[in-house]
């Protein structure tokens, strides 16, 4: 039998326990803003105004953490930082969270790191005995979409808006726990 050798691309061959989950590490507020910026400018033309709302409202919801209720996590392969995602626990009385922030590298989607984080974001949400998770995002995310409504999300609104910095159809998600 005659075997062929193909060349692995180190940055894109890893194995699943080669990624590892955290909470904030130092570089991660930066890091996360630019996976946000670099992404949403090149598929969707979003500019200053989105990466620095992703920095300012990460940076705050950060420095008020509450681990009673808020829950962070980065996914790092060979310590570099190529996903995140974070459940806010504000409106806890009315027994809602809302998930924030997530968000995979493009050279490492597709390779389950959205699955093992949105797992993570899920099983958090249960421990912390949360009624629904809610997520808001934009129509044409579809490989996004696809992961929530496979997680059991069910989209419950759609409106025309500009969260963003630039009008785009604007979803939101909803999972009862």
């Amino acid at each position: 039998m005659i075997g062929i050798i193909l060349p692995l691309v180190k940055s894109r061959l890893f194995l699943m326990n080669d990624v590892r989950l955290s909470g904030y590490i130092p570089g991660a507020i930066g890091r996360i803003a630019e996976l946000h910026g670099t992404y949403y400018h090149e598929h969707w033309g979003f500019d200053l105004f989105f990466e620095s709302k992703v920095a300012i409202e990460l940076s705050e919801f950060l420095r008020h953490l509450n681990e009673a209720r808020d829950g962070f996590w980065v996914a790092r392969v060979e310590e570099k930082i190529v996903g995140s995602i974070a459940i806010d626990g504000v409106h806890r009385d009315s027994k809602s969270a809302h998930l924030r922030w997530f968000v995979v590298a493009p050279e490492n989607q597709g390779q389950g790191i959205g699955k093992m984080l949105l797992e993570e974001a899920v099983k958090f949400c249960r421990k912390k005995s949360f009624g629904r998770v809610y997520l808001w995002t934009f129509a044409g995310l579809d490989p996004a979409r696809h992961l929530y409504e496979k997680f059991g999300f069910k989209l419950c609104e759609e409106q025309e808006g500009n969260q963003w910095g630039r009008t785009v159809t604007e979803q939101k998600f909803e999972l009862i726990l």
